[in-house]
């Protein structure tokens, strides 16, 4: 079967009028149809650079991306892209912020509307269409973002520390939401986090990146039994803390190696 995302010695340099910085260097990397993929690491190692790549914001300086077994040029309605800030415009209400993503592509219908109205209705939104952003919690206005991302049907989301700015109980209860909905659908997704001990309560497989420059170290393939459990009781699984430990004791020493 064909990976739903594969990159092939991806390379990235930024410049700027002073100098050029090597950001990510020899990533390769397969995602198959219905994983979730965290990617982890130290600050600067281009965990946002290769969510850029894939979504085709970026074009790498080496290197090709392939989404279902075609070259990225461009952004597609293929990849859904979560960032960590709602970016709900204020003046549109919660329906109309939904519909952005399918009013672009052309492809806002009847049926297609009821589709976001479901969505919202499953996100426990039901009765907030008729409102506008400043009347929602952080939560509630991220679980806009995923029903925005989500309308398009996108066989790829990319999220990109998507709980960072919330509170701890409204985090966990998002994470549960997110891999329950995704696992319903089919989705296969990318995470961002700096978070670990989210990175291992979410995913199937967690990837460490090293820096100067971002490369792969190592991949952790996590056990049935914790990757079954949703998202809040995983942590409680025989065998996460040690799992934990392990990777947080790797991420320090790429930390040091990138220092030195």
């Amino acid at each position: 079967m064909v990976p739903v995302v594969e990159m092939k010695n991806i390379a990235h340099v930024y410049v700027t009028d002073r100098e050029a910085s090597l950001a990510v260097e020899g990533i390769d990397m397969q995602v198959r149809k219905g994983e979730f993929i965290s990617l982890v690491g130290p600050s600067g190692c281009g965990k946002t650079t290769i969510l850029s790549v894939i979504a085709g914001l970026l074009k790498p300086s080496r290197g090709e991306v392939l989404v279902h077994g075609k070259p990225v040029n461009g952004p597609t309605s293929e990849v859904g892209y979560m960032l960590q800030q709602d970016y709900l415009f204020p003046w549109r209400t919660i329906m109309e912020n939904a519909m952005i993503g399918l009013e672009l592509t052309g492809r806002l219908t009847p049926d297609s509307r009821g589709r976001i109205e479901n969505l919202l209705q499953e996100m426990g939104l039901g009765n907030s269409g008729t409102l506008y952003p400043a009347q929602l919690s952080g939560g509630m206005r991220q679980r806009v973002a995923l029903v925005r991302t989500l309308a398009t049907d996108p066989a790829l989301l990319l999220l990109d520390e998507p709980f960072s700015a919330l509170d701890y109980q409204t985090k966990l209860q998002l994470e549960d939401l997110i891999v329950q909905t995704l696992k319903e659908r089919g989705k296969t997704a990318i995470l961002v986090t700096h978070d670990l001990s989210e990175a291992v309560a979410m995913s199937d497989k967690v990837v460490l990146l090293n820096r100067n420059p971002g490369r792969i170290h190592r991949m952790f393939v996590i056990p049935d039994h914790i990757r079954q459990a949703q998202p809040f009781h995983a942590r409680n699984q025989p065998g996460f803390n040690e799992l934990f430990q392990e990777i947080w004791q790797e991420m320090q020493m790429t930390t040091r190696e990138g220092v030195d």
